[in-house]
């Protein structure tokens, strides 16, 4: 949707409806004393994001903070924790459209409280603009860092954003993620069905949270297309649903797959007559499948893609990088891009990249990125 930024804001919990979705580990019998730890200490000792469960309560027993997920995309969260000059970090917690997770279980007192966020790879380059001042250390899969403004191997730094969070109705505190159209609950959830359906290759735009035949039509299609009952809409695990669509192979439109044990990072280009546009990176973790999102009926497609390892630095064979491409000379550069403009790349602030020409004749095509 044109014009659409993503941000990390905090807004107000009033007049809206939230659906909890929090972590059960930690909630142990409250009789008998207990020792006070420091918010850093419980932080820490909670349970990794790989471990925690969802279930939904109305009663909680303490003041959890949780982040709300008001964008159109499923996003993965870390958190970071500053007390008594002390920075931890946690993720990663995903959070789909339209629900809660709790990062802390219980009443937390600390000096400052910072997120970051990313969207799954599904959706490409990761759309959630970050402003935050503090450089912390996340790892790319699921981490506990204790001493995080120094990274380790595997660890690279991102921005995080001070947040403040604000007390809702149920007594915990909340801060929100959301996006220039401020959608509520229920647009929010709309809007994610319609971005999964469109990268899975259904015309649901435009993104907008605003149901309409054209979605109906498109979700309908989507749901015949893999033997499901419209009853599943509804359910919790909807958004798991569509995004492990969106990861396998199809028999229309481009799918990339990762053969390899490596993390590869995609980019796609089309022609459309008048110009070529190149825009990436579409991040495709190890052994899962990707449709990247073309719009309209270019005439020609292109692809590039390149394996990384834990610190993005390029994996190598025999002093080669390990990449996928042609020799198609098109302008691409390390963050998120889109150009349509392919000439004088290094002029730009771009580098020349050898993409290679996708045959689409017979109306899909499945490029399997493997180790030689």
């Amino acid at each position: 949707m044109p014009g659409l930024v993503p941000g990390i804001r905090d807004l107000s919990s009033r007049g809206k409806k939230d659906v909890d979705g929090r972590d059960k580990p930690g909630h142990d019998d409250s009789s008998g004393p207990k020792h006070r730890r420091s918010p850093l200490t419980r932080f820490l000792m909670t349970l990794p994001a790989a471990a925690v469960s969802f279930f939904f309560s109305s009663a909680p027993a303490f003041a959890d903070l949780k982040i709300c997920n008001r964008m159109s995309y499923v996003v993965e969260a870390a958190i970071g924790i500053d007390d008594k000059a002390a920075t931890a970090t946690r993720g990663w917690f995903r959070i789909d459209p339209a629900t809660c997770r709790v990062m802390v279980q219980g009443t937390l007192t600390a000096d400052r409280i910072l997120l970051h966020a990313r969207a799954l790879g599904v959706y490409g380059a990761s759309p959630i603009p970050q402003n935050g001042r503090d450089m912390l250390c996340v790892a790319q899969d699921n981490f506990v860092i204790a001493a995080a403004r120094q990274c380790r191997s595997g660890q690279t730094q991102v921005a995080f954003t001070q947040v403040t969070p604000t007390q809702g109705a149920d007594g915990n505190l909340a801060a929100y993620l959301a996006e220039d159209s401020e959608y509520d609950d229920e647009q929010a959830r709309l809007a994610g069905i319609q971005r999964l359906l469109v990268i899975a290759g259904y015309d649901a735009a435009p993104i907008d949270g605003v149901d309409g035949p054209k979605t109906q039509a498109a979700l309908a299609a989507f749901l015949k297309s893999r033997g499901l009952s419209s009853d599943i809409v509804g359910s919790p695990t909807f958004f798991k649903t569509m995004v492990d669509a969106v990861q396998t192979p199809s028999a229309t439109g481009l799918t990339w797959c990762n053969d390899t044990p490596h993390k590869v990072m995609a980019a796609i280009a089309t022609d459309d007559g008048r110009s070529v546009t190149s825009r990436g990176w579409y991040r495709i973790d190890p052994k899962t499948c990707l449709h990247p999102d073309v719009t309209g009926q270019p005439k020609q497609i292109f692809s590039f893609a390149e394996a990384v390892d834990g610190d993005n630095r390029a994996v190598k064979l025999k002093d080669r990088p390990l990449n996928w491409g042609g020799d198609r000379q098109l302008c691409t550069r390390e963050t998120k891009f889109e150009t349509n403009e392919q000439t004088d790349c290094g002029a730009r602030g771009f580098s020349a990249t050898g993409f290679g020409a996708v045959d689409m004749s017979s109306g899909g095509k499945t490029l399997r990125f493997a180790v030689p």
